[in-house]
């Protein structure tokens, strides 16, 4: 396998339209303005390769404004891709609808009044992830890096408990039953020989009680069926409320512990003032004491294993313009992974799946642009952050059970698309689209 690619410092945006160095868009300045507004409205842009590098001139200025506190240019910049974006157009128009809205957003909230009023005519939104949303009737390959992770921490995770009696899971927000229903049959499937059948505890942590008691009910039935003695905890918390007593381990149990697509959210604190004051962007890695308590709750513990799931992207960032760059890169190969994934159909359920997907990113989207302090929570970090994080807390990264010939070729046949890719990288396996780094899958153990 090869290496993973470094990030580059403009944003090669991957969708329909490929950049080469030289057509890479920087901000432009006001004087633009004008010109931009003139190509924009005029009717020749109807080629998507046209269309795209306009909409992303607009985003980057448009972002520009809006840090600068250009109301009126920010303004202008909405307008203008408001005219040539649409959450049913192409992947770089759907894409910029998602990115405009942040934008909207982050200008509104300057009233806070305003916002907060806007905010009580909106429905709820759903605390969904990706587990969630990839429901059991969904095509496995709305979502392949999902059940790509989940094959290498399955097989990780039998490798380092199956020689155990005693076995306590927890699960920090996943609630998938498709991650745990086949680790438990692997496990059941395990020669024990004379003893005692495998005991299994299962402490799962999630804010939807719903989703809770549906993937206990289900796991019970499961676990009944394999003939294990099975205890299901539920907790209704948040990882920043969880402690050692709710959890509940036993001595005599083997701890692994499963986190996907959740951690990041222990790193929001409340650092607008460096925000607002326009502190150099981090060359480092921001001091977070939430974080290092938790990761020392979980030391404390003792764990046989701790399996994570990040996205692999640098979020984390104070400035505006740069989470806004970082992200654009980020998700234009997410929308179009997206496309691939889910091709030319024109059904009907499969626009609606990935519609609900593309809302899923838009929130993330809203979340990184248009929040700052604790309200920030999409707070994604590469892995190279989260080695110096967990090494700080007494962990060390070790080698997953993988088979890069095999399973690439088996996510292969799974997502019908050769995009997708594999890179080995520090211990570490990266799940991307082209070249673009998406998602890291990573082991550790207690040093």
């Amino acid at each position: 396998m090869s290496s993973l690619p470094p990030l580059s410092t403009k944003p090669d945006v991957t969708l329909s339209l490929n950049f080469s160095p030289s057509s890479t868009t920087s901000f432009s300045s006001p004087d633009d303005h004008d010109q931009l507004q003139t190509t924009s409205s005029s009717s020749s842009l109807t080629m998507p390769e046209e269309r795209g590098i306009v909409l992303i001139q607009l985003l980057l200025n448009c972002a520009k404004h809006a840090a600068s506190g250009n109301l009126r240019h920010a303004d202008s910049c909405l307008s203008q891709i408001s005219q040539l974006a649409s959450v049913n157009g192409d992947s770089m128009q759907r894409l910029s609808a998602r990115f405009a809205s942040a934008l909207a957003v982050s200008l509104v909230k300057r009233w806070p009044g305003l916002h907060k009023a806007l905010n009580r005519t909106q429905r709820p939104k759903l605390e969904l992830g990706p587990a969630q949303l990839a429901s059991p009737s969904s095509s496995p390959a709305a979502f392949p890096c999902l059940g790509f992770a989940y094959a290498i921490i399955a097989r990780t995770l039998v490798h380092s408990v199956s020689h155990e009696g005693a076995i306590h899971f927890v699960d920090f927000g996943s609630c998938d039953s498709r991650l745990w229903v086949p680790i438990f049959r692997s496990l059941a499937s395990e020669p024990r020989g004379h003893g005692p059948p495998l005991s299994l505890s299962f402490t799962c942590v999630h804010g939807d009680k719903a989703v809770l008691d549906k993937l206990g009910l289900g796991l019970t039935k499961e676990a009944e069926s394999l003939g294990l003695s099975f205890q299901y905890n539920a907790l209704h918390v948040s990882l920043g409320e969880l402690t050692t007593e709710v959890i509940k381990t036993r001595p005599e149990e083997a701890l692994a512990i499963v986190s996907i697509l959740s951690l990041h959210v222990l790193l929001a604190e409340d650092d607008r003032v460096d925000a607002k004051f326009g502190a150099r962007k981090n060359k480092g890695i921001k001091e977070c004491k939430q974080m290092s308590r938790f990761l020392a709750m979980v030391k404390s513990m003792s764990p046989k294993v701790v399996l994570l799931v990040e996205q692999e992207a640098d979020h984390n960032l104070n400035r505006l313009v740069d989470r806004f760059l970082g992200s654009l890169h980020y998700y234009s190969a997410v929308f179009d992974s997206l496309d691939a994934n889910f091709g030319a159909s024109s059904s009907s359920s499969d626009h609606q799946e990935r519609l609900a997907f593309e809302e899923m990113y838009g929130r993330e989207i809203e979340n990184i642009v248009a929040c700052e302090g604790l309200e920030r929570v999409e707070r994604h970090e590469r892995y190279e952050k989260w080695m110096a994080r967990f090494g700080r807390a007494g962990f060390r990264p070790i080698r997953m059970w993988f088979d890069p010939t095999e399973d690439a070729k088996k996510m292969l046949e799974v997502c019908g698309s050769e995009g997708y890719k594999v890179v080995n990288n520090k211990a570490s396996f990266v799940l991307c689209w082209h070249k673009r780094p998406l998602y890291a899958v990573s082991a550790w153990i207690c040093q």
